[in-house]
């Protein structure tokens, strides 16, 4: 049985999760949010005070950590046992998760980890590197972006909203560097597949990018 995989790539802040959660729902396929499970080993990273250029320690809590995923209206995330969501959004995390993304040793020990979501009926992965790394075989890809301004101003709303203290300027230089980081590290970098929907979401609704993705799903 060939099972259908959907993948939507993008830099941090265009959406990415909101639209796949909801296109995951209505398809009634799984779900696979890969910035989680590297936001869930940066968490474990910075609570065992490991440093950032012990790859070797922090690929052995690649390999040890135990992750569980709720996934209903919103991503409830549990590492070993303890629910770290509210801890997910924060800048803290993202940016140690960008940082220990880049190894190649971690990439290769999470690979399998986000293998394992696909199954029947098909699956929504959304990250950076679904559709040319992790899903290259992948039927449906889209790469959603936005402008870093816009990106930073969602996230300062989103980071408000919650009543996490947030300024906008740092906000917009971390997104920039994160792009940077992301884009340009050896390996997977963050790039649009040949064969995916480019969509800038920049002045669309969130309604308006689920159905540009709804569209190409038959």
């Amino acid at each position: 049985m060939n099972i259908p995989i959907l993948t939507i790539d993008g830099p941090s802040g265009a959406g990415k999760g909101t639209v796949s959660r909801s296109v995951a729902k209505r398809l009634g396929w799984h779900y696979l949010d890969s910035g989680s499970i590297y936001r869930s080993l940066a968490i474990a990273v910075l609570d065992e005070k490991i440093k950032f250029e012990d790859i070797a320690e922090i690929a052995n809590v690649a390999k040890t950590m135990a992750l569980e995923f709720d996934c209903d209206e919103e991503l409830a995330v549990r590492l070993n046992g303890i629910d770290i969501t509210s801890r997910l959004p924060t800048e803290e995390t993202g940016n140690a998760a960008s940082i220990i993304a880049a190894y190649p040793e971690v990439r290769t020990v999470l690979l399998q980890k986000q293998k394992d979501f696909h199954k029947a009926p098909g699956l929504v992965a959304d990250g950076r590197d679904m559709g040319t790394v992790v899903f290259p075989e992948a039927s449906k890809k889209v790469y959603l972006t936005a402008s870093a301004e816009e990106r930073a101003n969602r996230r300062y709303k989103q980071l408000k909203e919650k009543g996490i203290d947030a300024n906008l300027v740092r906000i917009t230089e971390e997104i920039e560097k994160r792009d940077r980081r992301d884009q340009e590290r050896s390996v997977a970098p963050l790039t649009a597949a040949k064969d995916s929907l480019y969509i800038d979401s920049s002045n669309l609704s969130v309604d308006q990018v689920i159905e540009k993705v709804m569209n190409l799903v038959p």
